[in-house]
């Protein structure tokens, strides 16, 4: 079982504002057991550097352990081989009060996890799906607030996609432009923190798409690019908890300032697929209460 460690040193931290409050949250996690780096489709892949699969598999399962010891509930995905990614379950689908929208790959190499994670919900009580007509790469580029749906382009997931997801989810999705390959997700460059709170790498976004994160989100917390460039913003929060890569600490102690709990994972071997704390968590989304 992990220990709840956080990234601070609690000798030189500054006192916390009022402590957060989490919120019990239903994850879906798919074991890294045929993780590798096989072929190249980001900028952190390369196929000539080994993967340590034990090591990946050792790092997950201290996320893994770490979500239960704080409460969540998970659930997990049986991995197939030959489908290396499948880890990254974020890129899976997307989850809205309930409904759930499938992914669609850009890339050939990851075109078979999308109809493997849509198989999933159908045999686990979900009702209302839908299998896209448009690219978009589940989690990886929507992200979910209180009010909206924010949604990447500009590498992977589509303008069409985005329209298609807010026809299904009837939630107001707004279109951000990813202009640095090295952030090809909009997961490794935003992360929500709380229903209407978020951080953000403001090099990742166009001059437009920053205008309307910095209208929308005035009191966002703001990554340097060294703690972006450890993939620091690939991080998950329960309104209290935010589990994020640990070498961001600088990202850890803004967080902290803010009143929420960092807590460091080390899950490097995972990054060399592209993928940290968040790209290996999927958020399954219960109905909201009317």
């Amino acid at each position: 079982m992990t220990t709840v460690t956080a990234v601070l040193d609690p000798a030189t931290a500054t006192a916390a504002p009022a402590a957060r409050v989490a919120r019990t949250r239903r994850y879906l996690m798919c074991r890294p057991t045929h993780f590798d780096v096989t072929y190249a489709i980001n900028p952190w892949m390369d196929p000539a550097k080994p993967v340590d699969t034990p090591l990946a598999v050792a790092q997950w399962e201290r996320l893994h352990d770490l979500y239960v010891q704080l409460g969540h509930e998970v659930d997990l995905i049986d991995p197939v081989p030959g489908l290396p990614d499948m880890v990254f379950a974020a890129n899976g689908a997307t989850v809205v009060d309930g409904k759930v929208l499938g992914a669609l790959f850009r890339n050939a190499e990851r075109a078979a996890e999308g109809p493997a994670y849509l198989e999933w919900f159908r045999t686990h009580g979900f009702t209302e799906l839908h299998d896209p007509a448009y690219v978009n790469e589940g989690e990886g580029d929507f992200l979910v607030t209180g009010d909206y749906v924010l949604a990447g382009k500009g590498f992977r997931s589509t303008p069409e996609g985005h329209f298609e997801a807010q026809e299904f989810f009837g939630r107001p999705v707004i279109g951000l432009d990813l202009v640095d390959p090295r952030y090809y997700h909009l997961d490794t460059a935003l992360s929500v923190l709380a229903d209407n709170e978020v951080m953000y790498y403001p090099g990742a976004f166009s001059p437009g798409s920053l205008a309307v994160l910095e209208q929308l989100f005035p009191d966002a917390v703001l990554a340097t690019a060294e703690d972006a460039g450890v993939f620091g913003l690939n991080a998950v929060s329960d309104g209290r908890h935010v589990i994020l890569p640990e070498a961001a600490t600088g990202l850890a102690k803004k967080l902290h300032d803010r009143g929420f709990e960092p807590i460091g994972m080390d899950l490097s071997e995972l990054l060399k697929g592209g993928g940290s704390v968040k790209c290996c968590t999927l958020e399954l989304r219960e109905r909201r209460a009317s």
